[in-house]
């Protein structure tokens, strides 16, 4: 009973102390508060809005649900051109590697004609000009002794067809 009459009595001290603690901190605001003038700079004037109107009546209008099969149109247009390749055309078992599966490792004349010797997997293949590499549409051009010319069709960022070269070249092997 002795120490419930204790901890009010010390609870009842502390409460107090707080209470003049919070009188001295309400005097010191209202003090700051009166010898204290707040400057806000005012807002500026907002501007006046002003719509824009489309005036350009014979122009294309660019919301135009048209203009996108004009487009699309275009695009086809540019796909059948000359070089498409060809769809129908018999594939090449070499087609089906690409070019860094597959190594150039000799060549070999026969009957005055040039062949390329190509590895793919375990096999060795003789092609010579105008067959098939790898597997974007390469076609041979040019047979030499270090190296086999591709002309390679790819379709770039755009989904145009484009031309371009590649080289198979020729790869020594250690003995």
């Amino acid at each position: 009973m002795n120490r419930k009459v204790m901890l009010t009595a010390c609870a009842a001290l502390v409460l107090s102390a707080c209470d003049n603690q919070q009188q001295e901190l309400s005097q010191w605001m209202a003090q700051v508060r009166a010898t204290t003038k707040a400057s806000v700079t005012p807002i500026p004037e907002p501007k006046k809005y002003e719509p824009y109107g489309y005036r350009l009546k014979d122009s294309v209008d660019p919301f135009n649900p048209e203009k996108v099969t004009v487009a699309q149109a275009k695009i086809q247009a540019r796909n059948a051109s000359s070089l498409m390749p060809d769809p129908n055309r018999r594939r090449e078992p070499l087609e089906s590697f690409p070019l860094d599966a597959l190594s150039m490792v000799g060549t070999l004349m026969q009957n005055k004609q040039v062949y390329g010797l190509v590895k793919a997997d375990k096999t060795l293949n003789r092609v010579t000009l105008g067959h098939y590499l790898g597997q974007n549409y390469g076609k041979i051009i040019g047979i030499t002794e270090t190296e086999i010319t591709l002309k390679e069709i790819v379709q770039d960022a755009a989904g145009e067809w484009v031309e371009r070269i590649s080289k198979l070249q020729l790869q020594e092997t250690k003995k």
